[in-house]
């Protein structure tokens, strides 16, 4: 693998990472140094993906606070940084191996549809307007809505994706999905209040 990952897409990395048994944990600064400068996209995904799923309460919450990290950057066109507190996380290396194995063949197909397309959505300074309406469905994530953790995740994870393969058509999904969301999320709030 190159240094930085290129060379491999998101699920080839993930997987030669659950196959390095000379690890015992795997830490969300490993994922980092193995994606390079794909990291802020696959991280954004890799943090976003569990809320699509229905979770617990406050898995939104917890999983939103790297998300807004990560999002702001985008927008603002930095490399990916998080705090150490959060960079030293870490799973055992078993567990992130059974994530893998879970996550990483609905990711393949997923790829298999992703290709560089209408590649202006997916770079400057497109990419850093994408950036700041994933920094918003952030915020909106880690707001404790009930069920209004799922619109925003997707739309995510759709921008996520389309700007780590440069696909302006996943962003375009995103940002449909995003605009639904908050509609959803805006309609969840009118009715609570």
């Amino acid at each position: 693998m190159s240094e930085n990952g290129a060379c491999f897409p998101l699920s080839g990395v993930l997987r030669i990472l659950a196959n390095d048994a000379s690890r015992e944990r795997i830490s969300i600064r490993d994922l980092v140094e193995a994606l390079g400068d794909r990291a802020l996209a696959a991280l954004m995904f890799v943090f976003a993906l569990p809320n699509v799923i229905p979770t617990p309460p406050g898995t939104s919450s917890v999983l939103g606070a790297p998300l807004i990290f990560l999002t702001a950057q985008l927008a603002l066109g930095r490399s990916p940084w998080l705090p150490d507190f959060i960079c030293d996380r870490s799973i055992s290396f078993h567990d992130f191996r059974a994530l893998v194995r879970r996550i990483a063949p609905w990711l393949e197909r997923a790829e298999r549809l992703l290709r560089p397309r209408a590649i202006r959505l997916a770079t400057p300074p497109m990419e850093y307007v994408v950036g700041l309406i994933c920094f918003v469905l952030s915020v909106i994530l880690a707001l404790p809505i009930p069920f209004g953790n799922i619109p925003p995740a997707l739309a995510i994870c759709l921008m996520a994706l389309g700007i780590l393969e440069q696909d302006g058509w996943w962003i375009v999904a995103g940002l449909i999905t995003a605009a639904i969301g908050v509609a959803i999320v805006s309609g969840v709030l009118f009715a609570m209040f």
